[in-house]
């Protein structure tokens, strides 16, 4: 949880803030998965926080969908040029890639279980995509 914590900061995922009038947040909760290696024995455990966006209206809290997803049909055509070309490949993965995408909509989420507020009615707004997001 600390490492995704820390990767939501770093990426300033949100700011805190006061709730507006009127404004509803969207629920979060933490998603834990055992990451295992090729011989069942346990390489790590991984925590992502992700947003309730089943909650979202469409129209209030955003307009459209959009999801930057390359369909495998299109990598495998770009292999397939590479190696008729025989360029030089590298492959790399990129941690919390979904996150660096910034909303134009104003989203505003509970906090996080594990924070806690000094002030009622303290919430985040999103300035990033978060997982479960519409």
């Amino acid at each position: 949880m600390a490492e995704e914590i820390r990767a939501l900061k770093l990426n300033k995922t949100w700011t805190i803030e006061q709730l507006p009038f009127g404004k509803h947040p969207i629920g979060c909760k933490w998603v834990y998965k055992v990451k295992r290696r090729a011989d069942e024995s346990i390489k790590r455990y991984k925590a992502r926080l992700v947003a309730k966006g089943f909650t979202q209206v469409e129209g209030i809290d955003y307009h459209k969908t959009f999801t930057p997803v390359a369909k495998l049909v299109t990598v495998r055509c770009l292999l397939t040029v590479a190696v008729a070309k025989e360029w030089h490949m590298q492959q790399m993965d990129v941690n919390n890639a979904f996150l660096h995408g910034d909303l134009e909509e104003e989203v505003y989420m509970k906090l996080p279980l594990g924070f806690s507020a000094s002030i009622n009615g303290t919430v985040c707004r999103l300035r990033k995509s978060l997982y479960g997001l519409r």
